[in-house]
C-alpha cells in the first residue's frame, strides 16, 4: 500500500520493533505463571460443566479444590489427568465426585507425568478438533450464503434477556447488520466465575454464558439463511474469566471477541498480572478458533483527549499487534480499536480524525480495524448525532476500516430501540454505497494538516513505545501513561488467582492450538 499520508517506513518500523521488545519482554513473565481462571478453561475444555447445588460452577468447584491442596502451580490437567489414573473417571464424574467431597484431587497417589499426558492428551485433541470443525462450518456457511461487504455493520442489544436479545438480534440482521454484539452484563467482567445457563435478567446488557451463546448462534444461523448473508455474533472475552469465555465462544462457533490485553486493567482495575497472563490463553483459543479479536483502544479516549493523546491509541495498537502474534492470532484476526472522538467544535478537527484512520489504516494494512463511533461528545441532541454519525461513517469508508460500530442518534439517551438501529443502519448503507470508492480518489496534500498531523502521531507514538521498552510494561501502566489511568502492579483484583508454574505444569492446550493446523 503506497503510504497517502507520507509515513515514513523507519519511524513505523522502529515503533512495531519496541513493541516486539515490550510484548517479549511480558511475555518471559507470562510462561512463568498461570492463574485460576485459566486452569478453570482447561477444566472446561477437558469437559467439564455445570454447577453444584448451590449454583457453583464446577470448573470452579474443581479449581478451588486444587488451590486448597497447593497444587495449582501443576495445573489442571496435572491433577484432572492424575485422577482419571487413579479411579477410572471421566473428567466430569471426577468433578461431580469432588462437588460432593468424595475426591480431593491433591490427596490421591501421583501416577507419573507420562500416564497423566496419555489419559489427558486424547481427550484435548477431541476438543480441539470440535474447535476446528467449528471454523471450518463458519467457513462453509460464508461460502455457502456470502457476507457483508466490508466495512462490516456492527450493531450491539442489550436488553438483559437472551430471548428478547433474539427478537432485536434478528430484526437488526433483517435490516442489514452483518455483526450482533451482545452486550455483556454489567460488571459481568469482575466476577471470578461465568454464570450458568440462560438468563433472563441483567443490567445494562445479557450474561456471558454458554447456554446465551449457543441460544444467540442459532438464531443467527436461521436468520443468516433467511436473509441470504452469514452473521457474525459477537461477545466480550474480557475480565476475570477472560479465557473461560474464549473457550465457550470457541465451543459455540462465536466469530468476534473484545479482547484486549490492558483493557481490564485500566478501567476495570483488574490486577496487571491477571489480565497480562490470562490475555495469552485467551488469544491462544481465540486464534486457533478463527475468531477476530477487537481490541479497546478507543476507551482511551473516554478518559482522556482525542487531540492530545492519539499517540496512545496508536501505542497500544502496536502492543496489542505484538501481543496477539505471541499467541499466534495473524493479522487477518487483528480488530485493533480506535474511535471518532474528538470535539466537534474543534476546528478541521473531521480532518485529524481523517488523518488517525488513514494512518491506522497504513500501518495495520491487513488488520480488520474496528473503528468506534462518538460516543463522549454525543449530547442527545438526535439530529446533531446523527450528523455526527454520518461524518463518522464518511471517514470509515475513505479509509476503508474493517468493522464499523454504528453510532446511533439516540447516544447518551438510551438503550436504542429497534428504530434507532435501523436509522443508524440506513445511514451508514447510503453513505458506503455513495462514497464506496471515495478514498481511492482522493490524495492528500503534500504538509498539509492531514499529513501532518498524522506523521506527529506516529512520532510520538514511537517515542512513547521507546520509553516504554526502557522502562517496561509494568512500570508504563503504573505512571498512568494509556488513557491517564494508573494502576499497581500488585493492585486490583485477582492478583491472589495468580501462581508460578511448576516444573511439570502441564496444559495440552496451548500446544495443540499454537502448533496445530490453522
Amino acid at each position: 500500500m503506497k503510504s497517502k499520508l507520507n509515513l515514513d517506513p523507519n519511524v513505523i518500523n522502529s515503533a512495531r520493533e519496541a513493541a516486539r521488545c515490550i510484548a517479549e519482554d511480558v511475555q518471559e513473565f507470562i510462561d512463568r505463571h498461570t492463574t485460576v481462571s485459566i486452569e478453570r478453561t482447561v477444566a472446561r475444555l477437558l469437559g467439564i460443566d455445570g454447577v453444584d447445588e448451590i449454583e457453583k460452577p464446577l470448573p470452579n468447584v474443581v479449581v478451588d479444590n486444587i488451590v486448597e491442596g497447593g497444587g495449582l502451580p501443576l495445573g489442571a490437567a496435572y491433577w484432572i489427568g492424575n485422577a482419571i489414573v487413579q479411579t477410572g473417571d471421566d473428567p466430569q464424574t471426577i468433578a461431580e465426585k469432588v462437588s460432593r467431597g468424595e475426591l480431593d484431587l491433591t490427596r490421591l497417589p501421583i501416577a507419573s507425568i507420562d500416564k497423566i499426558e496419555e489419559v489427558i492428551y486424547p481427550i484435548a485433541v477431541e476438543v480441539v478438533e470440535r474447535i476446528k470443525k467449528n471454523r471450518e462450518k463458519r467457513d462453509e456457511y460464508i461460502k455457502k450464503l456470502g457476507e457483508g461487504r466490508k466495512p462490516y455493520l456492527y450493531v450491539i442489544v442489550a436488553t438483559g434477556n437472551i430471548y428478547e436479545d433474539v427478537i432485536q438480534a434478528q430484526a437488526a440482521a433483517k435490516q442489514g447488520a452483518d455483526i450482533i454484539a451482545v452486550i455483556r452484563s454489567t460488571a459481568q467482567s469482575l466476577l471470578d466465575y461465568v454464570p450458568y445457563g440462560p438468563t433472563t435478567e441483567g443490567f445494562g446488557g445479557t450474561y456471558a454464558t454458554q447456554e446465551n451463546f449457543k441460544i444467540m448462534r442459532k438464531a443467527l444461523d436461521e436468520v443468516g439463511e433467511e436473509v441470504g448473508r452469514y452473521i457474525r455474533l459477537c461477545n466480550y472475552c474480557s475480565g476475570l474469566c477472560m479465557p473461560e469465555i474464549a473457550a465457550m465462544g470457541a465451543l459455540e462457533r462465536l466469530d468476534v471477541m473484545l479482547n484486549d490485553a490492558l483493557y481490564g486493567i485500566l478501567f476495570r482495575d483488574i490486577n496487571m498480572q491477571r489480565t497480562l497472563i490470562d490475555q495469552y490463553f485467551s488469544r491462544i483459543i481465540n486464534g486457533y478458533a478463527g475468531i477476530i479479536i477487537n481490541t479497546g483502544e478507543d476507551n482511551y479516549l473516554t478518559t482522556a483527549d482525542a487531540v492530545e493523546e492519539a499517540h496512545t491509541v496508536l501505542a497500544s495498537q502496536f502492543i496489542n499487534e505484538q501481543f496477539a502474534l505471541k499467541a499466534g492470532i495473524p493479522e487477518e484476526q487483528m480488530g485493533l480499536g480506535h474511535a471518532f472522538e474528538m470535539n466537534p467544535a474543534i476546528e478541521n478537527g473531521f480532518l485529524w480524525e481523517l488523518a488517525q484512520a488513514q494512518m491506522a489504516r497504513e500501518i495495520f494494512p491487513k488488520a480488520p480495524l474496528k473503528y468506534m463511533p462518538p460516543t463522549k461528545f454525543m449530547t442527545g441532541n438526535i439530529f446533531r448525532g446523527h450528523i455526527q454519525d454520518a461524518m463518522f461513517n464518511l471517514v470509515s469508508i475513505m479509509t476503508h476500516q474493517g468493522i464499523q460500530l454504528l453510532g446511533m442518534l439516540t447516544e447518551a439517551i438510551h438503550t436504542p430501540h429497534l428504530h434507532d438501529r435501523m436509522l443508524s443502519i440506513e445511514n451508514a448503507r447510503y453513505i458506503f454505497n455513495n462514497a464506496r470508492n471515495l478514498g481511492d480518489e482522493i490524495e492528500f496534500k503534500e504538509g498539509g494538516i492531514i499529513q501532518t498531523r498524522a506523521q506527529e502521531v506516529l512520532k510520538k507514538a514511537e517515542e512513547l513505545l521507546k520509553e516504554i521498552r526502557r522502562e517496561g510494561l509494568f512500570s508504563t501502566i503504573e505512571k498512568g501513561k494509556f488513557g491517564g489511568v494508573k494502576r499497581s502492579r500488585t493492585g486490583g483484583k485477582g492478583l491472589e488467582g495468580v501462581a508460578t508454574k511448576a516444573e511439570n505444569y502441564y496444559n495440552p492446550f496451548i500446544e495443540l492450538m499454537l502448533g496445530g493446523d490453522r
